[in-house]
């Protein structure tokens, strides 16, 4: 099938590279936390980062 091109290409703007980065310093602040023996801040900082953030960059 071969519709319009501009609706099957990926654009990415301001809005998915801002998500990307967030989701970038989340990860790393979680995985620095992890190294160090948090428990509790680490796994919630990953699961954001993985879950919510990586996808809404993908999504929006």
């Amino acid at each position: 099938m071969q519709g319009s091109n501009s609706q099957s290409r990926l654009q990415f703007g301001v809005v998915n590279a801002a998500l990307f980065v967030g989701a970038a310093l989340v990860l790393g602040t979680g995985y620095v936390l992890l190294a160090r023996g948090s428990t509790t801040a680490a796994p919630i900082l990953l699961v954001v980062g993985y879950c919510v953030l990586l996808p809404l960059g993908l999504i929006l």
